[in-house]
């Protein structure tokens, strides 16, 4: 088991949800649907260490992330998590290149240039990333939280600046990482068609998450 999200609670000004489990195997992938609003970000940002819940315990390769020292937390998000958020954050001074290879240094990997081909970015290496379109940003972003070979993928809207065509390949890539790393998958998607992809979708909706499939 990779990831195990126990009684899960979090609000703002207003209860967002309340009591949210369920558990992801390796070589597993699980889609969260729900309309804008719902709380769907702020679960995927508790899940992935950067948002402790009010109420519930996150297990992360059998470890409970927030009992976690500081320097354990970070060295879990370093070489066993990889997340792609709906903003890029990528270095904006730098070269898609060196937004990757920084990556790849700090967990210790090399870049895969085959990945880069996949993605339809390597001839665009050279350039700087805010010479790139949005769509090609996301793609290198992608490029770079697979370059680190994490465990766990968290992807919140991962294909919401790409083409029909694009995104479809982008995500060949991501299911065939998982099945080939044996790695787990969890997917924040308004895309039907996309979750329908993952081996189980969830819905947020009314503070509570419900098994679809």
């Amino acid at each position: 088991m990779l990831i195990q999200a126990i009684n899960l609670t979090h609000s703002y000004d207003y209860p967002l949800f309340k009591d949210v489990s369920f558990s992801l195997n390796s070589s597993e992938t699980l889609a969260i649907v729900g309309v804008s609003g719902s709380g769907k970000s702020t679960l995927m940002h508790n899940l992935a260490t950067f948002l402790k819940p009010h109420t519930g315990e996150v297990k992360l390769l059998g470890s409970s992330v927030y009992e976690l020292s500081e320097k354990k937390l970070n060295e879990l998000r370093r070489y066993k998590v990889g997340i792609v958020f709906q903003s890029h954050y990528l270095f904006k001074g730098l070269s898609a290149r060196e937004n990757i290879d920084i990556s790849a240094i700090l967990s210790l990997q090399k870049v895969d240039i085959n990945l880069l081909e996949r993605l339809g970015i390597a001839d665009l290496m050279e350039q700087k990333v805010t010479h790139l379109s949005g769509g090609q940003q996301q793609r290198v972003s992608i490029a770079r939280m697979l370059s680190k070979k994490p465990k766990i993928i968290f992807a919140d809207e991962p294909t919401g600046n790409l083409d029909a065509k694009t995104a479809s390949e982008v995500m060949d890539v991501l299911f065939e990482y998982v099945k080939k790393e044996k790695a787990a998958l969890i997917l924040v998607t308004h895309d039907t068609a996309l979750a329908k992809r993952c081996d189980s979708i969830y819905e947020l909706k009314n503070q509570a998450l419900a098994k679809l499939v």
